[in-house]
C-alpha cells in the first residue's frame, strides 16, 4: 500500500479517462470477528481509539491479527500517554500503524476503500420537491 503523494480524490470526485484496472478478486473469507474487549489498564485515549475499530466501517475488513496489531497499537499509545514526555518517534510508528489499519480517511482512499453512510429518509415534502425539480429539468444530452 502505497503511503506517498497526495490522497486521492472520492471516486464521485475522479474523473478518468482511461479505463479503471479490474477490481482484485479474493477467496470469501468467515463473517468478520467482533472486537475484543480493550485493556482495562490503557490510557483512556488509547482505550477509545480501540473502541471505535469495532465501530467503524472498516471494520468488515478485520481479521483477529488486524485486532491483535490495534492492542499493540494501543499499549504503544499507552505507553506514550503516560509518559511525562512524548516520544515524537513512538508517536509516528503509532501513527503510522494507525494508518495501517485504514484508521484515516487518506489511508483508506489510498487502498482504495470508500465508506458511504446510510442516507437518512428525506421528509415527504422535500422528496415531492425533489422529483418535481427533476422532472421540469430538460434532459441532458
Amino acid at each position: 500500500m502505497a503511503t506517498r503523494g497526495p490522497v486521492p480524490k472520492p471516486s464521485s470526485q475522479r474523473r478518468r479517462r482511461n479505463k479503471e484496472s479490474a477490481p482484485t478478486t479474493a477467496p470469501t473469507a468467515p463473517v468478520a470477528p467482533p472486537a475484543p474487549e480493550p485493556d482495562p489498564d490503557w490510557h483512556p485515549i488509547a482505550s477509545a481509539w480501540f473502541c471505535s475499530l469495532g465501530e467503524s466501517g472498516q471494520a468488515q475488513f478485520y481479521e483477529p491479527s488486524d485486532y491483535a496489531t490495534a492492542r499493540y497499537v494501543a499499549e504503544a499509545m499507552t505507553r506514550n500517554l503516560a509518559s511525562s514526555r512524548l516520544s515524537g518517534q513512538l508517536f509516528a510508528a503509532v501513527m503510522s500503524a494507525m494508518t495501517e489499519l485504514l484508521t484515516t480517511e487518506g489511508s483508506r482512499r489510498r487502498a482504495r476503500v470508500e465508506l458511504e453512510r446510510a442516507k437518512a429518509e428525506e421528509p415527504v415534502g422535500v422528496a415531492i420537491m425533489a422529483e418535481y425539480r427533476n422532472a421540469s429539468r430538460p434532459p441532458k444530452g
